[in-house]
């Protein structure tokens, strides 16, 4: 895992000067674009924007974290995954809902440690929860802070929230810029 999180976090989009910018509208269609079309309806829900939009240093790491929680969504969904963004003065957030059968109440305190699988109805030799620890640390290690919940309650679906600061998206210089790749 530490080899993996290394890796993805040092790489850079230096030599491509036009791709190392990224608004966050544009992340939000790079996360979501290839987990269409495996039956599951995913849809994009702009919410509240103060100001101008966040533009950011592009940052795979991040790129793979929002992913990978977007490809959790769309595996647990009966019908559909929902993923909103908004921003204002202080932060930006980005969540992601869908409608499947939530978190165990019992372990919801626990998602993002290695080797916790967190679904119901995971088959047995299904996933260990390494993909999830490995979104969340690359996530935090961006400055974002995470918050994993159910919608109404269990078998409602669940709710993953992802926020940075503004500053965050704002300064790439910032050493905890959300796309900063050092």
């Amino acid at each position: 895992c530490r080899e993996i999180l290394k890796r993805l976090t040092s790489l850079s989009s230096e030599g491509e000067a036009h791709l190392s910018r990224l608004p966050l509208t544009s992340l939000v269609e790079e996360v979501t674009a290839p987990h269409r079309d495996f039956g599951i309806s995913i849809k994009l829900r702009p919410g509240e924007r103060i100001g101008p939009e966040p533009v950011g240093r592009r940052n795979p790491g991040v790129i793979y974290g929002l992913g990978n929680l977007v490809e959790n969504a769309v595996d647990f969904a009966r019908k559909t995954v929902t993923v909103s963004w908004s921003w204002d003065d202080a932060e930006v957030i980005f969540s992601i809902i869908d409608d499947g059968p939530g978190f165990p109440p019992e372990i919801i305190d626990r998602i993002g440690e290695p080797y916790m699988s967190t679904r119901q109805g995971t088959e047995a030799g299904g996933g260990l929860g390494l993909g999830l620890f490995i979104a969340k640390t690359l996530l935090e290690r961006s400055g974002a802070t995470l918050d994993f919940r159910n919608s109404s309650g269990l078998g409602e679906g669940a709710v993953v929230q992802i926020s940075w600061p503004r500053g965050v998206f704002l300064n790439p210089e910032s050493s905890s810029s959300m796309f900063d790749t050092a």
